[in-house]
């Protein structure tokens, strides 16, 4: 028979501590399954054929996320944007973000791809800004929020750390708008000319690792048990069986 004196304060530490670990791993089960979502639906709008602006703009651009747009219009190579801190195959740069003019005279912010930082100033790819119409293909991406430590925009100096769409397409001359302030495209792998931007910077292989995360914290409470019990048994106040520990004896 398993018999427990619980002691106060060990008590009082260990019991909020083993229901934070059993909520954070019950909550790294269900981030499992939203995560799993996710990448459902990565998987289903790669998979669909490309849709036109039009289509996108019928309803919620941000269900089609991940999914292929097709866009004409003209590249507005004189107000790029460029959003530091991106790297490419351990080699460090930044991505060049164009607004785009399409036919219908709408402003869709379109992400080239990453160039090296040294090839920020236009005239060093001058082949890549090109004049004129195109046809494009873009991956739907949602207008990013900055995270808590990361360093903020600064739209003065044209340097970005995350795409703030309604800000950019205000810049650029947009009229503000719900549905194309929450989107901006990224270029598909289609080679630019000069060789630069590099397109196809989507990251599509997004870890799903919160199985781990939720056996680690499970463990950890198991852990903390364990340290409880062995601490009452040590000092007499857990008895097995009706047998208890006998201070100082081994």
């Amino acid at each position: 028979m398993f018999r427990l004196r619980p002691a106060f304060w060990p008590t009082v530490i260990s019991l909020p501590i083993f229901i934070l670990c059993m909520g954070l791993s019950v909550w790294q089960l269900e981030r499992r399954e939203w995560k799993w979502g996710i990448l459902d639906r990565i998987a289903a709008n790669q998979a669909a054929a490309p849709v036109t602006l039009d289509e996108l703009l019928e309803g919620d651009p941000l269900a089609h996320e991940y999914g292929k747009v097709k866009l004409s219009g003209a590249f507005l190579n004189d107000r790029e944007f460029y959003l530091a801190a991106r790297s490419l195959k351990d080699r460090v740069g930044m991505h060049v973000i164009t607004p785009v003019r399409t036919d219908k005279g709408r402003i869709v912010l379109f992400d080239r791809g990453w160039i090296p930082s040294a090839r920020k100033d236009p005239k060093t790819r001058a082949a890549s800004e090109i004049a004129g119409h195109v046809d494009l293909v873009g991956v739907v991406r949602r207008s990013q929020i900055k995270h808590y430590f990361a360093p903020a925009n600064d739209p003065a100096k044209n340097f970005w750390f995350n795409v703030d769409v309604s800000t950019m397409r205000e810049i650029a001359g947009g009229t503000p708008d719900p549905r194309l302030d929450s989107f901006f495209l990224e270029a598909d792998a289609t080679p630019n000319p000069g060789g630069v931007p590099v397109g196809g910077q989507t990251q599509l292989d997004i870890p799903n690792d919160h199985l781990q995360y939720a056996i680690t914290w499970f463990l950890i409470g198991l852990a903390l048990v364990g340290v409880y019990l062995a601490y009452h048994w040590e000092n007499g106040w857990l008895t097995v069986n009706g047998r208890a520990k006998v201070r100082g004896s081994a």
